[in-house]
């Protein structure tokens, strides 16, 4: 079987080894984190899509403690930004110094940042004023900072992994749209269940202590995200998600009237890519070599929560943009006839 490009599909073998390393980062998480099966699946999916990954989620969830593990289990230099009020851009890409020369003179020479690592955990992402989150903007998309005019290339594989907290604004400064844009998910973390919180608490009160083992290098994951990338997906299913998207877009002709009533912003193209590039992981993930429909709208909340803003009359009304995705999800239909036939989708598609 073949893309649209011409190139062939992964091979079972190719799908198992795939899968045997996300079991084995799964074991290997466990002996730290309890539970979060959910936030760890959307976190492997963003790495092998070569996305990055928000975290929101109250304090005390291990979302810190969660990124820096996965960074372990990956065999991948890691740094940690504590991102506050006074981080200034030097501080995260790094400066060039002046430096004398054991024989005379002087020389300029460049220190790297934090950002010269293959996973950044940017901690309370929200804490830091714009002008620093420009320049992880830039590395972000760019894969490279600026520094005196000259460009300094980032390694690969690199993954911006961000925390912030929803709950405290004091101090705090919200993400540029442009810059949650870049996320390929927002992933919430939410409490634990009774048995987990249990099993949690007998962990961090004994003296158990666990070594983490790494299950991929570098190089292993840059081969897994090429294979992601081989995986074909029918001209439909793309179709499918590009009419979710489309819908979420205030103004464009024949999207639904509740759309129109509680959503203020809807979202950009990059939404699409990322559903397509995440159900191809997905699918992987489950042992197929194809993308279905339900890959795309499982992963429907976490690539258009960021993506998108509810009116204020809709949030007074506690309709949150999970909402309103569920609800396009309920009356979108799935195939291509049905797709085609509508008058309504006609309207979203030609606009």
């Amino acid at each position: 079987m073949t893309d649209s490009n011409g190139s062939s599909a992964p091979s079972a073998e190719a799908i198992d080894r795939l899968q045997a390393a996300r079991d084995k980062i799964r074991v290997q998480l466990s002996k730290v984190i309890v539970g979060q099966q959910d936030v760890i699946d959307q976190l492997l999916i963003s790495i092998f899509s070569r996305g990055h990954c928000l975290l929101e989620g109250v304090p005390g969830l291990a979302k810190t403690l969660l990124v820096s593990t996965l960074a372990q289990t990956l065999s991948l230099s890691f740094s940690r930004i504590q991102f506050t009020p006074d981080l200034m851009p030097a501080d995260i890409t790094g400066t060039e110094v002046i430096e004398e020369q054991p024989g005379g003179g002087l020389q300029r020479r460049f220190m790297e940042g934090p950002l010269f690592a293959n996973v950044v955990l940017a901690d309370e992402i929200n804490r830091t004023p714009p002008k620093t989150q420009a320049a992880l903007l830039e590395a972000m998309q760019e894969r490279q900072v600026t520094v005196g005019r000259v460009r300094h290339p980032l390694s690969d594989p690199f993954f911006v992994l961000a925390t912030q907290n929803p709950i405290e604004q004091e101090g705090t400064y919200p993400l540029p749209e442009a810059q949650q844009d870049r996320f390929m998910f927002k992933v919430l973390v939410d409490y634990p269940s009774f048995d987990e919180e249990l099993e949690v608490a007998r962990r961090t009160t004994s003296r158990q202590h666990s070594d983490i083992e790494p299950v991929l290098s570098g190089p292993d994951i840059l081969e897994l995200q090429d294979l992601v990338r081989s995986v074909p997906i029918a001209d439909q299913t793309i179709r499918y998600a590009l009419a979710l998207v489309r819908q979420t877009r205030v103004g464009t002709a024949g999207i639904p009237e509740f759309v129109s009533d509680q959503v203020g912003w809807g979202a950009g193209p990059r939404a699409v890519q990322f559903l397509v590039l995440g159900g191809k992981a997905r699918a992987l993930l489950h042992g197929r070599a194809h993308v279905t429909v339900e890959d795309i709208q499982a992963l429907c909340r976490p690539v258009l929560r960021h993506r998108m803003v509810v009116t204020f009359a809709a949030e007074s009304d506690g309709i949150s943009t999970d909402d309103v995705v569920d609800r396009l999800i309920k009356e979108t239909p799935t195939t291509e006839d049905e797709l085609t036939r509508d008058a309504r989708f006609q309207k979203i598609f030609a606009s």
